[in-house]
């Protein structure tokens, strides 16, 4: 029986690389005067539920990554996805097994509530859950026939709860009711990741180019818990721009408070 506390029994990892097609080098991009990989990882920080790294193929993102005083571990560069690369770190940061749940948080997702992060380890209270991950309702009509955002089809299970029965980039389900915005965070029971990364990638998950059906295909169960708002992924110059104004303002609103307590 393991003796160590829940924040000891679950890793946040954050995979990061350099080689983004669409914005080179985005990991240390200035966002609010620091590398955006590094305010990601003070945002998973403030979520306290567990400890931080940093897994990466990059030095000079662990370079950044640990003069801000957070983890970082090295992974080879051929990784095909970032579930393998938080799998290689884990099995470095954590060979005798103390962790049970490995949070796996996008790196570029500067503006990410840390509410949002612990959100997602609401389903695995219920013990069947393998994966969880998180949605939110599609409020934009644009985004209910946009490809490139993912929708879950699920069951509600509970109160801002459902159980995943499919992913896709149709606009799915059909009929009167709400569509939700997948959000790509997840939190994996550690045998469940260990598994997910031996499969190999399934049919339905190269038709739709979407990893998280390699799971549902192969009969594991992913719950998703519904959150209010999509965390701003950066993934293009504009994106970086919207980032940097959310964080000015948040800054704004943060020394606006302060100012008003000081005597």
């Amino acid at each position: 029986m393991s003796h160590a506390t829940p924040s000891e029994r679950v890793l946040v990892l954050i995979p990061a690389r350099m080689a983004a097609t669409r914005l080179p080098g985005k990991p240390l991009a200035d966002v609010g005067g620091r590398p955006m990989i590094v305010e990601v990882a003070r945002r998973a920080a403030a979520a306290a539920i567990g400890r931080v790294a940093v897994a990466t193929d990059s030095e000079e993102i662990a370079v950044a990554v640990r003069a801000a005083g957070f983890a970082a571990v090295l992974t080879r560069a051929d990784h095909p996805s970032g579930s393998d690369r938080i799998f290689e770190a884990l099995g470095a940061l954590d060979p005798d097994g103390t962790v049970d749940v490995v949070v796996n948080v996008q790196g570029d997702l500067p503006t990410i509530a840390p509410a949002t992060i612990r959100r997602a380890l609401a389903p695995l209270a219920e013990p069947a859950v393998d994966i969880a991950t998180l949605c939110a309702e599609i409020v934009e009509e644009e985004e209910r026939t946009d490809p490139n955002v993912v929708k879950v089809v699920g069951s509600p299970v509970a109160n801002d709860l459902l159980r995943a029965l499919y992913f896709t980039r149709a606009t799915a389900p059909h009929g009167a009711g709400p569509l939700y915005h997948h959000i790509g965070l997840y939190a994996y029971r550690r045998p469940a990741l260990a598994r997910f990364v031996a499969l190999a990638p399934s049919v339905l998950e190269q038709r739709e180019k979407l990893e998280q059906l390699r799971a549902l295909e192969a009969g594991m169960r992913i719950d998703v818990a519904v959150v209010d708002t999509v965390p701003l992924g950066v993934d293009t110059q504009a994106h970086l721009d919207r980032a940097r104004a959310i964080l000015a303002r948040e800054k704004a609103e943060q020394d606006g408070r302060t100012e008003v307590r000081t005597p």
